[in-house]
């Protein structure tokens, strides 16, 4: 049997761009001689379409779409991702595939399995299918599964979310074939998970299994297609690229071999970071970006993805130095601009500063100065770049890190303006270790050698916003604040357990109350890619009126 795995990027909400772009895969793998095709979930809307799933509009033009699509069907039928209505009891929506010959849907099959968790809230609208069934298909016996469905294998998970196995109710019906269609987001190390547990699931269960994944970006969420398919000895024969399309021929009849994933920290960060900005801007309508430059390592970072992902001449860096600023810095910033090929502007914000001190000066008379003189820094550079998108219609994009985010150390209005959060889920160590990647990745990345300023990556970081300002000042070392936050928000390790591990209980007191103290400045944040395990964003809901303290 000959399978090709569509593996497309698709648009929520574009039901006619979505319907073309799974005709041409499919007409493509149709002069391949294929015997089926396999798009991914919910191909037809986009994934995840969230509360439009509420609109009865949108859950109905989709079923349309479906439908024109069917009648397009010629040659090898086709397996597609889309949303039914549910006609029984329950939630009155399905997470579903179609399966399409000859012009007509021959089989609707439910997801089963419904994860409600980190980022999915599938039980918010969907309901379960009650039953698998397997189909007659293209001469074989197969078994379709929809992503989820196949995350709950007892030999691969040491617990298990869900009572239903899917792929064990379908091994049990005799199939010949296990498929997936997945819209299955990508963070750090997740391809090889995937690729551990498919593999597991076909060599325990002697089952050929082919797995089409979605590719490419829809808000905060990445999805990096690596579609894969094994033999019934569990051996990979053909995998889809990572992060782009890909129209993946597998030929079970044959002895193809494939090679796994590649766990390569710094080069999967960076191309997902860069289809993550692609997409954003281009779903939304945009075509450029603003950034300020700084002349520090996290905006200098975000401009060689915005360069990676738009091209040069849809870049445009600003430094907006005051009193405070180095010459250092301006030149690191005008230096990282020439070597990107980017436009290069500064715009000197010590006039308006002074301006808006005058301005406060009688209602601040007899207090002493502090932040939030330092902050009118900030909001100023936040209102010029906010100016300028406006003018130029780019987006803004913002700079900030994961480590800054987790205690605070930004400012509303000011350097958190922006459309998108291009590395907020990076800690800073995790800044320069991307950083230093590609410096010395110029193929891989289609940048200069060296396109980072050696300055920006060895310097101590600062804001600059009062007299020989450090980070330090008011943080601990990078170095240590990453740990504790990694442990403390990606695997929920408790105060006591950072203690038992050797950190300082007053830094982790101190860092644990800048972390929780912060939810409010989060949730006014501009949505950020994730790539971790735990970002801060919509997989992370924690009340912000609320006095639980860990002890």
């Amino acid at each position: 049997m000959k399978i090709a795995l569509a593996q497309i990027n698709t648009t929520i909400g574009d039901f006619h761009g979505n319907v073309a772009r799974i005709l041409d895969f499919h007409r493509r793998a149709a002069s391949l001689r294929v015997d089926l095709v396999l798009a991914p979930e919910m191909s037809i809307t986009g994934y995840p379409p969230r509360d439009l799933l509420m609109k009865p509009s949108f859950v109905a033009d989709g079923l349309a779409a479906l439908d024109s699509l069917a009648v397009q069907i010629k040659g090898p039928p086709l397996i597609v991702g889309f949303v039914d209505r549910n006609t029984g009891v329950g939630r009155s929506l399905r997470n579903s595939a179609a399966v399409i010959e000859s012009g007509k849907i021959i089989h609707r099959i439910h997801k089963t399995l419904l994860p409600t968790y980190d980022v999915f809230d599938e039980d918010r609208y969907f309901e379960p299918a009650e039953s698998t069934a397997a189909i007659q298909l293209a001469g074989k016996r197969v078994g379709v599964t929809i992503c989820e469905d196949i995350w709950n294998d007892e030999d691969f998970w040491p617990s298990r979310l869900y009572r239903r196995d899917p792929v064990r109710e379908l091994k049990s019906q005799g199939i010949e074939l296990l498929l997936n269609i997945s819209a299955s987001p990508w963070h750090l190390r997740k391809e090889e998970t995937r690729f551990r547990m498919l593999q597991t699931i076909a060599r325990n269960d002697h089952i050929p299994l082919a797995y089409c994944n979605a590719v490419g970006g829809n808000d905060e969420l990445i999805f990096d297609g690596n579609s894969f398919a094994f033999n019934a000895s569990g051996e990979m024969i053909a995998r889809g690229k990572s992060f782009e399309e890909d129209l993946v021929v597998v030929d079970f009849d044959e002895n193809q071999k494939g090679t796994g994933p590649v766990a390569d920290d710094g080069r999967n960060l960076f191309h997902a970071l860069t289809l993550g900005l692609r997409d954003y801007v281009r779903k939304c309508g945009f075509k450029s970006v603003v950034l300020g430059l700084s002349g520090g390592i996290d905006s200098a970072l975000t401009a060689c993805i915005a360069v990676a992902a738009l091209g040069k001449e849809n870049v445009l860096g600003v430094a907006m130095p005051s009193k405070f600023s180095s010459e250092g810095s301006i030149s690191d910033a005008r230096s990282l601009a020439k070597n990107l090929g980017i436009q290069f502007e500064i715009i000197a914000i010590q006039p308006q500063v002074e301006s808006f001190r005058a301005a406060l000066a009688p209602l601040f008379a007899g207090r002493a100065e502090d932040t939030t003189e330092e902050n009118l820094q900030s909001r100023i550079r936040g209102a010029t770049l906010m100016a300028l998108s406006n003018k130029f219609g780019s987006l803004l994009i913002t700079t900030g890190n994961k480590s800054e985010l987790a205690t605070g150390y930004c400012t509303l209005y000011g350097d958190m303006c922006g459309g998108l959060a291009v590395i907020s889920d990076l800690s800073k160590m995790q800044v320069y270790e991307l950083s230093r990647w590609i410096n010395v990745h110029p193929k891989e990345t289609g940048l200069a050698d060296g396109v980072i300023p050696t300055d920006s990556i060895t310097k101590p970081p600062s804001a600059e916003l009062k007299p020989n300002q450090t980070d330090q000042d008011s943080l601990p070392p990078y170095e240590i604040l990453d740990q504790v936050l990694a442990a403390y928000v990606e695997k929920h390790e408790s105060a006591g357990d950072l203690v038992k591990r050797g950190f300082d209980p007053k830094l982790v007191k101190d860092l644990i109350r800048k972390i929780d103290f912060n939810e409010y400045k989060r949730r006014q944040a501009a949505p950020g890619l994730k790539v971790t395990s735990k970002a801060f964003g919509i997989g992370r809901r924690i009340p912000i009126a609320q006095q639980y303290r860990e002890s």
